[in-house]
């Protein structure tokens, strides 16, 4: 099966307005940048993301955010965002905070088709009794706050009832890939990009190399083909177009210690 698509833009198209997406990455860190540039340029909006966090300021699914085509956002950081926490904390836009384990939980239940799952992650806070601000009012009150969850004892410990995580489609980056969608992640931008891509019904993936069938050892492909339906390869230059975070460097002269 031939699962390449000639651009992001054509990769995108069926994306409507109000669509679920999970996205894959860690603040910067292999996010599908020229996926999330596509959706950006069509001009979709009212968005419900599930991802880890929403990028930075313009940069990754801040982009999306600062144009507030973003209605509803799933993740476990708000991070260095500061237009995110400027509209949640204004009313502008619905998040669900879960923890980060958990999140990585939900997404992985979802794609393996499991309902829900117990965990003992967030028992005896909010995240289990429920109060969490969803939405905030424009009067700076909770407009709307999370349900209380099912907490069951097993063996004498308490864990509280979660449920897995699918959406509509799923956007994600990977350093390799064939045609049949065979995915192999670069070291820690692996992160979150495989659960993502589970849990979407129609799964986008951009890979920065493309590599004929058969060329990947099946012992080294993280993500089976099974779970993308479409393939964009990107250009040298968009595959170099990566940028830091938090750029640190280590004073390794001994007077500048």
């Amino acid at each position: 099966m031939n699962k390449v698509v000639a651009s992001a833009a054509d990769a995108v198209a069926d994306i409507a307005d109000g669509a679920s997406i999970a996205v894959g990455g860690f603040g910067l860190c292999g996010i599908p940048s020229v996926l999330v540039r596509a959706l950006y340029e069509q001009g979709t909006s009212d968005l419900s993301v599930v991802s880890n966090n929403c990028g930075v300021d313009d940069l990754g699914l801040g982009l999306l955010l600062s144009a507030h085509r973003i209605a509803r956002a799933t993740g476990s950081y708000v991070g260095e965002n500061k237009e995110f926490a400027r509209q949640y904390l204004a009313g502008e836009i619905e998040l669900e905070l879960t923890p980060q384990g958990t999140l990585a939980e939900r997404l992985r239940a979802g794609g393996c088709g499991i309902p829900a799952f117990y965990t003992p992650a967030g028992v005896g806070t909010q995240v289990a009794d429920g109060g969490l601000p969803w939405r905030y009012g424009p009067d700076g009150a909770v407009a709307v706050a999370s349900p209380p969850k099912e907490v069951r004892t097993f063996d004498g410990v308490d864990y509280v009832l979660e449920h897995g995580i699918t959406t509509e489609y799923a956007l994600v980056r990977a350093a390799r890939g064939d045609r049949h969608g065979n995915l192999v992640f670069e070291r820690s931008a692996r992160n979150f990009n495989p659960l993502a891509a589970m849990a979407g019904r129609v799964t986008i993936a951009e890979i920065e190399e493309i590599v004929p069938p058969g060329e990947l050892d099946p012992d080294e492909i993280h993500l089976p083909g099974v779970f993308v339906q479409r393939v964009v390869p990107l250009t040298w230059e968009q595959a170099a177009d990566k940028h830091i975070e938090k750029r640190t460097i280590r004073a390794m002269a001994a007077g500048l210690r």
